[in-house]
């Protein structure tokens, strides 16, 4: 395989930190059908069925994108669609010019939530949980007699089951206050990719910046029944970094890359990962047959990725990136878009929604309640933003609710734990799902569990146990405010003093702010909601709704400046998080309206944000 840049890619390749150089994508129309009644699987909809309709996929079947636009309560729909062979062969199956493997996966970005996928009429296998990957091996059931080959997808969204991690999406009909249409079905990319047998499945890149080197996990698809080695390699700029090869004995592999140059103390800095200098490392990682009669062993698999050398900590009661001081000024991101909901509309969306955020001057996007696009994450690696990490809500708690949550922010983390922007986790939000986690044992011990957990699967990023109020052990004591007056704002926030008394007491919304005395350890202090200001620019919506309302630009553009300033002026907080980017739905409390359109000069709300004058 030809080496790739990673870090300069395009930005279409579904799964950015793992490529290999032929894939294709499956987006576009495919049979479709609700169902219900539930009747397909009785009616073995798996093996032969004529589609209804037709859809775009990966857009969900409420949006408009999708040639559907049907947002009643539909909790299964089956999706069908054809695979011809030259798609195959695209994909690099096979042993001719540009063969990549002899095995054929298919990879599903996200179906919300249960999904069953059928190869002419046989099982390739189930999955659940509605915003993370997963991917089938689809060989063995490629039938060489016909002339196209069958998939067939069945998804289960039970629009009732508020168990499931449900983020934003209404459990009512129609959208009413802070939430939205429902996702139901296929939403990411649906792709092929040859592999050989034995493959590179996983890659994991943790670095370590005071210790001059990167650690990385690699998993494998099997366990090895020969000799083979591994062989990585990091470069920056076309220059080497370092090189190792070792034996391979297993499934899984450990191991730490150490970088000599970083060992000069002055000049270890050049190549750290920041939203000023966000500077990409290219890797490639190699699996050989050791046993092969050749120097070095023949190459069974490789795969190109990138990785950024940074550190995110809490310390000295600041947030720290690369162990200094670093203010973030971040806002909410909804990842919502009118015509294809949580969908993105297209790659260049991703990449157009990364930028804006960043010319409007803020450095840090706080991703809301949804497990987004790795696409995105990729621009936001590239073009230097800050993100959190956070886990879609249930709206009960229960014990399923609790595997299921448990479930897929293990996968979440294990998906998205290499990209350098992602600087915090946060497993709960504003108590959702917990509700009662002020006096009942179980809920904390439920939201402490999820909290180490989180830790023990990546001890290198600070964890906000549930952001908003009603913390245990966080890293940041995190606050929710949506007080309009920029006055009350500076007296609450004003000093380190005032701040922490807001935390000692019951908070802005009426709730404890912390229910354990002995886990303060002088963690830092941010507003990571606040603002909501409504304005609609058209004055067409009936249920326009935000936490204040302006009725006017000049209206908006003073009640915005007073909170902005009285915040950017504040001694007690490390950073924020204004609510929110753009209007969503009934949602109005944007600084651009539903389609990305700023609702002041970007110049003008830069220079808020920014705490200067334009």
């Amino acid at each position: 395989m030809t080496p790739t840049r990673a870090s300069q890619q395009d930005g279409t390749h579904p799964r950015p930190q793992l490529l290999r150089p032929t894939w294709v994508e499956l987006s576009g129309p495919w049979g479709f059908d609700h169902d219900d009644a539930d009747v397909g699987l009785a009616e073995h909809w798996n093996l032969v069925h004529e589609a209804a309709a037709t859809i775009t996929v990966p857009f969900p079947p409420e949006s408009a994108a999708s040639g559907i636009g049907a947002t009643g309560f539909h909790p299964v729909v089956w999706y069908r669609r054809e695979l011809t062979t030259a798609e195959f062969a695209a994909a690099g199956l096979g042993d001719g010019p540009g063969a990549q493997g002899d095995r054929l996966l298919i990879h599903f970005g996200a179906v919300d939530y249960r999904a069953s996928v059928w190869l002419n009429g046989s099982l390739l296998g189930h999955h659940e949980g509605g915003h993370v990957p997963f991917s089938f091996d689809a060989t063995d059931s490629i039938d060489p007699a016909r002339p196209t080959q069958t998939l067939v997808v069945r998804a289960e969204d039970d629009p009732h089951d508020i168990g499931q991690p449900r983020g934003k999406q209404d459990w009512q009909e129609h959208p009413h206050v802070i939430w939205y249409h429902r996702t139901t079905g296929i939403w990411q990319p649906v792709w092929l990719e040859a592999v050989p047998r034995l493959s590179i499945e996983h890659l994991g890149w943790v670095p370590d910046v005071p210790g001059g080197s990167v650690h990385l996990a690699v998993r494998l698809s099997r366990r090895p029944t020969e000799p083979m080695t591994l062989r990585v390699s990091l470069d920056f700029e076309n220059a080497t970094l370092a090189e190792l090869s070792l034996r391979v004995d297993g499934d899984r592999i450990e191991l730490d890359l150490p970088l000599a140059r970083q060992i000069n103390g002055q000049d270890y800095e050049h190549i750290l990962w920041s939203p000023e200098h966000p500077r990409l490392l290219d890797a490639r990682v190699e699996l050989l047959d050791a046993s092969a009669d050749s120097d070095g062993g023949v190459v069974v698999d490789a795969v190109d990725s990138y990785l950024g050398l940074r550190s995110a900590a809490i310390g000295g009661g600041h947030f720290l990136l690369n162990d200094r001081p670093y203010y973030l000024r971040g806002v909410l991101e909804q990842g919502y878009w009118p015509e294809s909901h949580l969908a993105a509309p297209s790659a260049v969306a991703l990449r157009d929604e990364v930028q804006l955020i960043l010319d409007l001057g803020f450095n840090t996007a706080r991703v809301h309640q949804k497990i987004e696009d790795p696409r995105f994450l990729y621009w936001a690696d590239r073009l230097g933003l800050l993100l959190w990490g956070e886990a879609p809500g249930a709206f009960e708690f229960s014990p399923t609710a609790v595997r299921r949550n448990t479930e897929e922010w293990v996968s979440a983390i294990d998906r998205d734990l290499s990209h350098p922007s992602i600087v915090v986790w946060v497993p709960l939000n504003e108590s959702w799902g917990v509700q009662h986690i002020a006096h009942e044992p179980r809920v904390r011990s439920y939201a402490r569990g999820l909290t180490e957990l989180t830790r023990a699967l990546d001890p290198s990023r600070p964890v906000i146990t549930n952001d908003g109020w009603e913390h245990l052990d966080s890293d940041l004591w995190t606050i929710h405010d949506y007080e309009s007056a920029g006055g009350i704002l500076s007296e609450r926030y004003g000093t380190d003093a005032a701040s922490r008394a807001v935390l000692a007491s019951f908070g802005p919304a009426g709730r404890r702010m912390r229910l354990s005395d002995d886990l303060d350890r002088g963690q830092p202090i941010m507003l990571t909601e606040f603002g909501g200001i409504s304005f609609d620019v058209q004055g067409s919506l009936d249920d326009a709704w935000g936490y204040s309302t302006a009725g006017s630009p000049d209206d908006f553009e003073r009640r915005l400046r007073e909170i902005l300033d009285a915040i950017n002026g504040s001694r007690g907080l490390v950073g924020w998080v204004y609510t929110q980017l753009t209007d969503t739905l009934q949602e109005t409390n944007g600084l651009t309206d539903e389609n990305r359109v700023p609702k002041l000069p970007i110049e003008t709300l830069r220079a808020m944000i920014q705490g200067t004058r334009p």
